[in-house]
This record gives structure tokens, sequence and C-alpha cells, in this order.
């Protein structure tokens, strides 16, 4: 299936919304155990957010 211009866009706005929303759980976070899982998708949303950027035209490489 084929993505528009919008539904990267989309899909990237839900990410840095996702991203935000794990940044402050992870503040908020009373054990190690919960700050690391929210650190995991903290990052896991950077990539993907990387990754969109990327297929938006964006010169970084999303694998750098």
């Amino acid at each position: 299936m084929i993505r528009t211009w919008e539904d990267l866009e989309e899909m990237k706005q839900e990410a840095i919304i996702l991203r935000e929303k794990w940044y402050i759980t992870m503040r908020n976070a009373n054990t190690r155990s919960e700050r690391a899982e929210c650190v995991r998708n903290y990052n896991a949303l950077r990539g993907v957010i990387k990754a969109l950027q990327w297929a938006q035209g964006g010169h970084e490489n999303p694998l750098s």
C-alpha cells in the first residue's frame, strides 16, 4: 500500500505526541525498570520520527 504525504505527516505527528508522553512518563517513573521501559519506547519513537522525516525528503540518513 502506498502512503500519501498526508499519511506520513499524520504518522509523524502521532509519533511526536507519543514520544513526548513517554518522556513525561519517564520523568514521573518511580522505579528503574519503569524508567528503562520509557527510555526504550522514547528512543524507538525517535527512530520512527527520523525515518518518517527521511521518507518525506529529509537529507539525514535514518541509520546514522
